[in-house]
């Protein structure tokens, strides 16, 4: 699963993706972004809007949506997996029938203690969604996806 601390697809059929930042330093900051992580802030903050405010919880299901080009996409989702160690926070969603893409996503943050550096990294697995008109845009999508990254890393700081 994308939330494991070491992580790898044994599906071919995924295109796997992983990112990492610093986004702070310190007890003050590591306070706030796992906080933020848990409340869908890396999400919101990027441009998403989230049906409900309310922390992560496994088995939530959620209608995560973007405006583009004047449309309203809508991404249904449902949380897989929370992770809430002393020092690594986050979670991990699937995507349900209709979401743009199939696969999953997970947004962790961790704390070196060595240094101090709080780190943000988002994984993804992803393959084409099998509907149209989402199957023939998938190319489109993964553009849209390199975007979407770039914005989470820099939502926690």
């Amino acid at each position: 699963m994308p939330e494991a601390p070491t992580w790898a697809s044994s599906d071919p059929q995924f295109r796997r993706s992983e990112i990492s930042a610093v986004v702070g330093r310190g007890e003050e900051h590591w306070r706030r972004a796992a906080e933020d992580v848990l409340r869908w802030r890396v999400k919101t903050r990027s441009g998403f809007l989230v049906d409900s405010p309310a922390p992560v919880r496994v088995g939530r299901r959620e209608r995560i949506r973007v405006r583009v080009l004047g449309a309203t996409i809508v991404e249904p989702v449902e949380v897989v997996a929370v992770i809430e160690d002393q020092d690594r926070v986050g979670f991990a969603y699937r995507t349900l029938p209709g979401h743009p893409v199939d696969g999953e996503e997970a947004f962790v943050v961790h704390r070196d203690t060595a240094d101090g550096d709080i780190v943000l990294t988002v994984r993804s697995l992803t393959r084409p969604a099998p509907q149209q008109p989402w199957r023939i845009l998938h190319p489109l999508l993964r553009l849209a996806q390199v975007v979407a990254r770039r914005r989470y890393l820099r939502a926690l700081r």
